[in-house]
């Protein structure tokens, strides 16, 4: 996949991206709206990486790193384009970052029922941890 290019997005890409996570991602998030996504790219400029093909957003990944841990949420792929390489682009991509950094181990959100994203990480070398459990709060309203 010649032709794929890996970047950073920028403000002027997060309509783009919104729109594109409700077609591609699995799931919603409660950051899924352009305050969140601004609020992200904002804080760590390099954190959402974006796959383009022809200059069509194709694929998305969000490399989080908070100075300890090495976080990855919201890795889609349009459905039209699974299977070809893009995924594993984003996610290599995202741990070249994450070696840059200084991160050590790299964890990912993925959803229980997404059984085809499950396959995906395990494909990426990514296994389930069972003896964590993630714990949330919602904050605010």
């Amino acid at each position: 996949m010649t032709d794929l290019r890996i970047r950073a997005a920028t403000p002027d890409d997060l309509d783009a991206v919104l729109a594109f996570w409700k077609v591609s991602a699995e799931g919603t998030s409660i950051s899924d709206d352009r305050d969140g996504v601004e609020r992200l790219v904002g804080r760590d400029p390099e954190s959402l990486l974006l796959a383009e093909l022809d200059g069509v957003l194709v694929g998305t990944v969000i490399a989080g790193f908070d100075g300890w841990r090495c976080h990855l949420y919201r890795l889609a792929v349009h459905p039209e384009r699974r299977r070809r390489g893009i995924g594993s682009a984003l996610l290599t991509a995202a741990e070249e970052r994450f070696v840059r950094l200084g991160g050590r181990r790299a964890d990912a959100m993925v959803l229980v029922r997404n059984e085809t994203g499950r396959h995906a990480w395990r494909a990426a070398g990514y296994a389930p941890e069972e003896k964590w459990r993630r714990w949330v709060k919602p904050l605010g309203e």
